[in-house]
């Protein structure tokens, strides 16, 4: 059996994010009883409930491990920890900020790109993960492979495929102005996560559903997907920002050629929106978007969501 536990559902900042006022953080800063607060994207996985591989490391990391008992150091040992490897699928801040939390000589496998490794390289910060704790492993794009952590297998293998995106924020002023910011085929990844017989897709940043991906995710029997806006122009028409979703990397959900359009002859059994932003109205829970996906056959990631195959 393999399980799998949603630590955090939001976009980058949480929800609801510190600094953000619209009508769907406020709602959540106010406690309203139709939505949920929520921590940054990660998942922790595992095939035997013991030993655990963490999907993105979340700046809100300490706080995802506190309310997931499973994760805790195991009675009687002075320093322990379940979480065996990490893997990345971008390095995104909201991906890979939770890694500083993860510096106490405590030993895991990190896995990710060559190129995400290459940027955690020309970072110093990064060298707090002492490489006498912490072994950093590449792997490459469409290639199944069992993962591994503290020199052992898991129980797990991955696939991991390229999908539409962008450089991490960061790294933007480094791209020369008009070039695209796509980046290389391994600066964004998909995954599918196998065990015990079973399979799930976890997609959390994709900007568009080529032809390649749709052949790979027909007849899926779960996926995790991009939920990051509602709208392409929502950020703009909030007055927040005058960045789009593709520009930022993501596919919209209800545009003509948003995700419910895409999926919609796709065939996948159980479809859920993770890395959804605090703009989004699909977090309240009886708003016209979240009854117009549910009526799709979607659902919404929230914290502490379980899921077991």
């Amino acid at each position: 059996m393999m399980h799998i536990v949603v630590l955090g559902s939001a976009a980058g900042g949480g929800f609801p994010q510190w600094n953000c006022n619209a009508p769907t953080s406020q709602a959540a800063r106010h406690g309203s009883e139709k939505t949920q607060a929520r921590t940054q994207t990660s998942i922790a996985v595992s095939a035997n409930g013991v030993d655990w591989l963490l999907i993105n490391a979340s700046p809100d990391f300490r706080q995802q491990v506190q309310r997931n008992e499973r994760l805790w150091p195991e009675a009687g040992e002075l320093r322990h920890s379940p979480i065996k490897a990490v893997l990345l699928t971008s390095a995104e801040i909201d991906h890979i900020a939770g890694l500083l939390s993860m510096r106490e000589s405590q030993a895991f496998t990190l896995w990710a790109t060559p190129r995400v490794h290459a940027i955690l390289a020309e970072n110093p910060i990064f060298t707090a993960l002492n490489p006498e704790y912490v072994e950093r492993r590449d792997f490459a794009l469409d290639e199944t492979w069992p993962v591994s952590g503290c020199r052992r297998e898991l129980g797990l293998t991955i696939e991991a495929f390229s999908v539409p995106g962008k450089v991490p924020l960061f790294m933007e002023s480094r791209i020369r102005a008009g070039s695209d910011l796509a980046g290389s085929r391994d600066e964004t990844i998909g995954l599918k996560i196998s065990g015990g017989g079973k399979s799930f897709h976890f997609i959390p940043g994709c900007a568009r559903l080529t032809a390649e991906l749709r052949d790979r995710l027909r007849g899926a029997s779960l996926l995790f997907f991009d939920g990051t806006l509602w709208r392409d122009d929502e950020l703009v028409q909030l007055g927040i920002s005058s960045k789009t979703g593709h520009r930022m990397g993501h596919m919209s959900i209800s545009d003509a050629d948003g995700t419910l359009a895409a999926f919609a002859d796709l065939d996948v059994r159980r479809k859920i929106f993770i890395h959804v932003n605090t703009t989004n109205p699909i977090l309240i829970d009886d708003s016209p978007e979240r009854r117009a996906i549910q009526a799709k056959g979607w659902e919404v990631a929230e914290d502490g969501m379980e899921i077991h195959l």
